[in-house]
């Protein structure tokens, strides 16, 4: 069994005026911390425009779906596959599925929840029925449902797990075989210091309106807020392994795909109207053998409003990782840091001097990465 490992990712970035993640207000989320309002991004919006960015860099086979269509997307395999009408491929689909014991939606042909799924585990249901699916789709319901009831249909989605399914995990409460343990933990964003809800008062402007016609042709507001956010996830290594059965390899390959996708991904709320994107002005990497450690108490005192706030933010973050160390007695099996920051300005000075005695030497964001696989295989390999 691979030995307890836990690859923490400590980000911190700055976001221009933006609605990265709104509430039920159509404002952007907040939360007090430290006494103060900061701005937030729900743990959720942040795993989940992760997920999109490494599925956009995977082959489709290798991608993960998160539907109540489950249905649906099954009988377009089995349509493609065996040329099928659409009505014969639904009566397929749902006697396949109807082995899961998925509870019903409200819409027709919808299961009650959303359903995350590799689109290769689908194929590989699908495959099932491609030799005889003519057969299959002249049998009545009773006798469809008795054709298929011994088919490993549930097998297909307890093994072969895509990266998406693997890192984050499965949970349909009323059907324990298909949980999959997530492998990642992943905080909610946090502004470093204190935000105020700003609104953008908009207007546009009829381009068809007569000469002498004036005002607006529509009139809004849009809530925002600007911020420097401390961002943390974690990956438990060993529970990451058992997800992709037990291959290393794989593991490492879904880490190195989790840590880039992570620190450059971005939620899309409001983004053509906001333009947010940004680049992280601090990534750092902690590999630990004993627990993950948040570092987001190095933001309890919310860092002054005044110039400067990310580059004090990153100082905290990492006086806080050297306070850990010293004070529980921390030995971390390998850290390194990928920063913007340079020590020919006298303002940034202090922080390149914190950041290397917490993390070494800075390192471009490819060298981390390459570095942290080759680091853990090596710890593996020692093990071993």
């Amino acid at each position: 069994m691979t030995q307890r490992m836990y690859i923490d990712v400590h980000v911190v970035q700055t976001v221009p005026p933006a609605n990265l993640n709104r509430d039920d207000q159509g404002n952007p989320k907040e939360a007090i911390y430290g006494g103060v309002r900061r701005s937030r991004v729900s743990s959720q919006a942040w795993k989940r425009a992760a997920r999109q960015h490494f599925d956009a860099r995977a082959a489709e086979p290798d991608r993960a779906t998160r539907t109540k269509r489950i249905i649906s997307e099954l009988s377009t395999r089995i349509s493609r596959n065996t040329r099928l009408d659409r009505e014969e491929a639904d009566r397929i689909s749902t006697a396949l599925l109807a082995q899961l014991g998925l509870s019903q939606g409200k819409k027709a042909g919808d299961t009650a929840y959303l359903l995350f799924y590799g689109n290769a585990q689908l194929d590989a249901v699908g495959a099932l029925v491609n030799d005889r699916a003519a057969d299959l789709a002249a049998l009545d319901d009773k006798a469809l449902a008795e054709a298929v009831k011994e088919l490993p249909v549930a097998e297909h989605f307890q093994a072969g797990h895509p990266v998406g399914v693997a890192l984050f995990g499965r949970m349909v409460a009323d059907i324990p075989k298909l949980n999959v343990d997530a492998a990642v933990q992943v905080a909610h964003a946090l502004s470093t210091h204190e935000t105020q809800l700003e609104f953008d008062y908009y207007t546009a402007v009829d381009d068809q309106n007569e000469k002498d016609e004036t005002g607006a042709g529509m009139i809004g507001t849009i809530g925002f807020n600007s911020a420097t956010l401390y961002r943390y996830a974690t990956v438990g290594f060993a529970q990451l392994t058992e997800n992709v059965g037990g291959d290393t390899e794989a593991a490492l390959d879904a880490l190195d795909r989790f840590v880039d996708s992570f620190a450059l991904s971005a939620p899309t709320g409001y983004q053509n109207s906001f333009a947010h994107r940004t680049r992280p002005s601090l990534v750092a990497v902690v590999v630990r053998t004993d627990q993950p450690v948040n570092l987001v108490s190095a933001f309890e005192e919310p860092v002054a409003a005044e110039a400067g706030i990310q580059a004090n933010s990153a100082r905290r973050l990492a006086e806080e990782h050297l306070t850990a160390t010293q004070v529980w007695g921390d030995t971390p099996l390998y850290s390194a840091a990928s920063h913007t920051f340079t020590d020919r300005e006298r303002r940034t000075k202090d922080t390149v001097e914190t950041l290397t005695q917490a993390f070494g030497e800075p390192v471009s964001f490819t060298e981390l990465r390459t570095t942290l696989r080759t680091r853990i295989a090596t710890a593996l390999g020692d093990q071993a």
